[in-house]
Protein backbone atom coordinates (compact mmCIF):
# COMPACT_ATOMS: atom_id res chain seq x y z
CA UNK A 1 0.00 0.00 0.00
CA UNK A 2 2.80 2.47 0.63
CA UNK A 3 4.95 1.28 -2.19
CA UNK A 4 1.44 2.32 -3.89
CA UNK A 5 0.93 5.59 -2.65
CA UNK A 6 4.84 6.55 -3.23
CA UNK A 7 4.39 5.59 -7.09
CA UNK A 8 1.57 7.91 -7.27
CA UNK A 9 3.18 10.74 -5.87
CA UNK A 10 5.73 10.16 -8.26
CA UNK A 11 3.61 10.07 -11.25
CA UNK A 12 1.61 13.63 -10.03
CA UNK A 13 5.03 15.25 -9.55
CA UNK A 14 6.63 14.32 -12.81
CA UNK A 15 3.57 14.30 -14.68
CA UNK A 16 3.85 18.45 -14.31
CA UNK A 17 7.57 18.60 -13.82
CA UNK A 18 9.49 21.06 -16.16
CA UNK A 19 11.31 19.10 -18.82
CA UNK A 20 13.23 21.50 -20.46
CA UNK A 21 17.15 22.24 -19.52
CA UNK A 22 17.06 24.96 -17.04
CA UNK A 23 20.31 26.14 -19.43
CA UNK A 24 18.09 26.50 -22.47
CA UNK A 25 15.16 27.60 -21.18
CA UNK A 26 13.33 30.48 -21.99
CA UNK A 27 14.26 33.98 -20.10
CA UNK A 28 12.36 36.42 -22.02
CA UNK A 29 9.74 38.85 -21.06
CA UNK A 30 6.29 37.22 -19.98
CA UNK A 31 4.64 40.44 -21.06
CA UNK A 32 3.19 41.59 -17.65
CA UNK A 33 5.29 44.85 -16.61
CA UNK A 34 4.33 48.70 -17.94
CA UNK A 35 6.39 49.60 -20.87
CA UNK A 36 8.70 52.35 -19.10
CA UNK A 37 8.15 54.09 -22.47
CA UNK A 38 4.70 54.11 -22.28
CA UNK A 39 4.44 54.29 -18.41
CA UNK A 40 6.21 57.56 -17.06
CA UNK A 41 5.35 57.12 -13.44
CA UNK A 42 7.47 54.90 -10.74
CA UNK A 43 6.32 50.94 -10.55
CA UNK A 44 6.95 48.49 -7.96
CA UNK A 45 6.30 44.88 -8.62
CA UNK A 46 7.10 41.81 -6.61
CA UNK A 47 6.99 38.66 -8.89
CA UNK A 48 6.65 34.93 -7.89
CA UNK A 49 7.93 31.93 -10.08
CA UNK A 50 7.94 28.00 -9.78
CA UNK A 51 11.44 27.29 -9.04
CA UNK A 52 13.74 25.24 -11.16
CA UNK A 53 13.16 21.50 -11.70
CA UNK A 54 11.93 19.44 -9.15
CA UNK A 55 12.03 22.04 -6.11
CA UNK A 56 9.32 24.02 -8.28
CA UNK A 57 6.62 21.35 -7.20
CA UNK A 58 7.94 22.38 -3.24
CA UNK A 59 7.84 26.34 -3.49
CA UNK A 60 8.35 29.64 -5.65
CA UNK A 61 10.95 31.85 -6.49
CA UNK A 62 10.54 35.20 -5.23
CA UNK A 63 11.85 38.86 -6.95
CA UNK A 64 11.01 42.61 -6.87
CA UNK A 65 11.02 45.29 -9.59
CA UNK A 66 11.51 49.24 -9.31
CA UNK A 67 11.31 51.91 -11.91
CA UNK A 68 11.55 55.31 -10.68
CA UNK A 69 9.47 58.20 -12.40
CA UNK A 70 10.13 58.31 -15.79
CA UNK A 71 13.49 55.94 -15.70
CA UNK A 72 14.01 54.31 -19.10
CA UNK A 73 14.89 50.81 -17.53
CA UNK A 74 14.09 48.65 -14.38
CA UNK A 75 16.20 47.21 -11.53
CA UNK A 76 15.36 44.31 -10.49
CA UNK A 77 16.00 42.71 -6.76
CA UNK A 78 17.03 39.09 -6.26
CA UNK A 79 18.94 36.32 -4.03
CA UNK A 80 20.61 33.52 -5.46
CA UNK A 81 21.98 30.56 -3.87
CA UNK A 82 24.28 29.43 -6.51
CA UNK A 83 25.98 33.19 -5.68
CA UNK A 84 26.85 31.75 -2.15
CA UNK A 85 28.33 28.32 -3.59
CA UNK A 86 30.74 30.31 -5.23
CA UNK A 87 31.68 32.53 -1.87
CA UNK A 88 30.09 35.41 -3.45
CA UNK A 89 27.23 37.52 -1.73
CA UNK A 90 23.68 36.25 -2.82
CA UNK A 91 21.86 39.41 -3.42
CA UNK A 92 22.06 40.32 -7.12
CA UNK A 93 20.75 43.88 -7.84
CA UNK A 94 20.62 44.95 -11.77
CA UNK A 95 19.21 46.76 -14.23
CA UNK A 96 17.18 43.95 -16.33
CA UNK A 97 13.71 42.45 -17.60
CA UNK A 98 11.46 42.80 -14.76
CA UNK A 99 9.28 39.77 -15.47
CA UNK A 100 11.45 37.84 -16.70
CA UNK A 101 10.38 33.42 -16.90
CA UNK A 102 12.21 32.09 -14.24
CA UNK A 103 13.91 29.34 -16.41
CA UNK A 104 10.75 28.92 -18.67
CA UNK A 105 8.48 29.69 -15.57
CA UNK A 106 5.54 31.80 -16.12
CA UNK A 107 5.76 34.61 -13.14
CA UNK A 108 2.57 36.21 -11.71
CA UNK A 109 2.15 39.05 -10.03
CA UNK A 110 2.04 39.51 -6.02
CA UNK A 111 1.93 43.00 -6.54
CA UNK A 112 1.94 45.95 -8.35
CA UNK A 113 2.48 49.59 -7.12
CA UNK A 114 1.96 52.39 -9.56
CA UNK A 115 2.16 56.40 -9.34
CA UNK A 116 2.81 58.49 -6.56
CA UNK A 117 3.18 55.28 -3.86
CA UNK A 118 5.76 53.55 -5.78
CA UNK A 119 7.99 56.46 -6.56
CA UNK A 120 7.68 56.65 -2.31
CA UNK A 121 8.71 53.10 -2.04
CA UNK A 122 11.77 52.88 -4.14
CA UNK A 123 13.87 54.65 -1.67
CA UNK A 124 12.44 52.41 1.14
CA UNK A 125 13.30 48.85 -0.71
CA UNK A 126 16.82 50.34 -1.81
CA UNK A 127 17.50 50.41 2.02
CA UNK A 128 15.54 47.62 2.77
CA UNK A 129 17.71 45.45 0.76
CA UNK A 130 20.81 46.91 2.09
CA UNK A 131 19.51 45.79 5.98
CA UNK A 132 18.78 42.04 4.54
CA UNK A 133 21.01 40.21 7.81
CA UNK A 134 22.07 37.49 5.14
CA UNK A 135 23.45 38.40 2.31
CA UNK A 136 26.24 36.25 2.22
CA UNK A 137 24.25 33.26 3.51
CA UNK A 138 21.69 30.53 1.40
CA UNK A 139 19.54 27.89 2.69
CA UNK A 140 17.12 26.52 0.56
CA UNK A 141 15.06 25.15 3.44
CA UNK A 142 13.67 26.22 5.84
CA UNK A 143 15.64 29.68 4.93
CA UNK A 144 17.20 32.23 4.91
CA UNK A 145 17.00 32.14 0.79
CA UNK A 146 15.47 34.20 -2.21
CA UNK A 147 12.12 34.43 -0.37
CA UNK A 148 13.20 35.54 3.11
CA UNK A 149 15.04 38.33 1.13
CA UNK A 150 11.58 39.53 -0.24
CA UNK A 151 9.76 38.94 2.67
CA UNK A 152 12.36 40.75 4.64
CA UNK A 153 11.91 43.77 2.11
CA UNK A 154 7.59 43.75 2.40
CA UNK A 155 8.35 43.49 6.32
CA UNK A 156 10.07 46.72 6.13
CA UNK A 157 8.59 48.87 3.63
CA UNK A 158 5.30 50.57 5.50
CA UNK A 159 3.24 50.68 2.13
CA UNK A 160 3.49 47.12 1.45
CA UNK A 161 0.69 45.71 2.75
CA UNK A 162 0.64 41.87 1.14
CA UNK A 163 2.06 38.74 1.32
CA UNK A 164 4.19 35.67 -0.19
CA UNK A 165 2.57 32.79 -2.04
CA UNK A 166 1.81 30.17 0.78
CA UNK A 167 4.35 28.14 -1.33
CA UNK A 168 6.58 30.34 -1.05
CA UNK A 169 9.61 28.45 1.23
CA UNK A 170 11.45 30.76 3.23
CA UNK A 171 9.11 34.00 3.82
CA UNK A 172 8.65 32.64 7.17
CA UNK A 173 11.77 33.07 8.38
CA UNK A 174 11.59 36.36 10.36
CA UNK A 175 14.37 38.60 10.24
CA UNK A 176 17.65 38.03 12.45
CA UNK A 177 15.51 34.26 13.18
CA UNK A 178 13.30 36.12 15.83
CA UNK A 179 10.70 33.89 17.55
CA UNK A 180 8.06 36.62 16.97
CA UNK A 181 7.61 39.63 14.37
CA UNK A 182 4.66 41.82 12.62
CA UNK A 183 3.28 39.32 10.04
CA UNK A 184 4.02 40.68 6.22
CA UNK A 185 0.75 42.48 6.08
CA UNK A 186 1.81 44.00 9.20
CA UNK A 187 -2.07 43.93 10.16
CA UNK A 188 -0.73 40.85 12.46
CA UNK A 189 1.43 38.67 14.39
CA UNK A 190 3.46 35.84 13.31
CA UNK A 191 5.46 32.96 15.77
CA UNK A 192 7.88 31.01 13.61
CA UNK A 193 10.73 28.55 14.82
CA UNK A 194 13.83 29.24 12.17
CA UNK A 195 11.13 29.68 9.36
CA UNK A 196 10.08 25.72 10.19
CA UNK A 197 7.18 25.35 12.34
CA UNK A 198 4.69 28.84 13.38
CA UNK A 199 1.98 30.24 13.33
CA UNK A 200 0.35 33.69 11.63
CA UNK A 201 -2.76 35.26 12.31
CA UNK A 202 -3.81 38.59 11.20
CA UNK A 203 -6.13 40.56 9.68
CA UNK A 204 -4.81 40.40 6.21
CA UNK A 205 -3.00 37.24 6.27
CA UNK A 206 -5.82 35.29 7.94
CA UNK A 207 -4.71 32.13 9.89
CA UNK A 208 -1.91 30.57 8.31
CA UNK A 209 -0.10 27.37 10.19
CA UNK A 210 3.70 26.69 9.09
CA UNK A 211 4.39 23.08 9.73
CA UNK A 212 8.25 22.10 8.33
CA UNK A 213 7.80 24.98 5.88
CA UNK A 214 4.70 24.11 4.33
CA UNK A 215 2.19 26.68 4.95
CA UNK A 216 -1.33 25.52 5.51
CA UNK A 217 -4.50 28.25 6.24
CA UNK A 218 -7.27 31.03 5.15
CA UNK A 219 -7.90 34.20 4.13
CA UNK A 220 -11.04 35.77 5.45
CA UNK A 221 -10.53 39.46 4.34
CA UNK A 222 -10.19 37.77 0.47
CA UNK A 223 -11.48 34.52 1.14
CA UNK A 224 -8.93 32.01 -0.14
CA UNK A 225 -7.48 28.79 0.74
CA UNK A 226 -3.77 29.17 1.61
CA UNK A 227 -2.13 25.45 0.69
CA UNK A 228 1.58 24.12 0.40
CA UNK A 229 2.67 23.01 -3.15
CA UNK A 230 -0.32 24.31 -4.69
CA UNK A 231 -0.36 27.90 -3.44
CA UNK A 232 -3.30 30.67 -3.31
CA UNK A 233 -6.76 29.48 -4.35
CA UNK A 234 -9.61 32.07 -4.02
CA UNK A 235 -9.60 35.52 -4.43
CA UNK A 236 -6.37 37.53 -5.06
CA UNK A 237 -4.66 39.23 -2.57
CA UNK A 238 -4.79 42.80 -2.15
CA UNK A 239 -3.83 45.40 1.26
CA UNK A 240 -6.14 45.90 3.55
CA UNK A 241 -5.54 49.34 3.75
CA UNK A 242 -4.62 51.58 0.48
Amino acid sequence: MKSSILLILFFLLTSCAQTVDWRVATRESAKLAPLPEVEKEAVVQVYAAKTVSWRGHFSVHSWLATKEKNATEYTTYHVLGWKSQRGLGTIRIEKDIPDRHWFGARPEIVSSYIGPKAEEMIPQIEAAAKSYPYPDMYRAWPGPNSNTFISHIIRSVPGMGVELPPNAIGKDWIHNARIVGWSETKTGVQFSLLGALGFTLGLGDGVEVNLLGLSFGVDLWRPALKLPLVGRLGMKDAPVFD
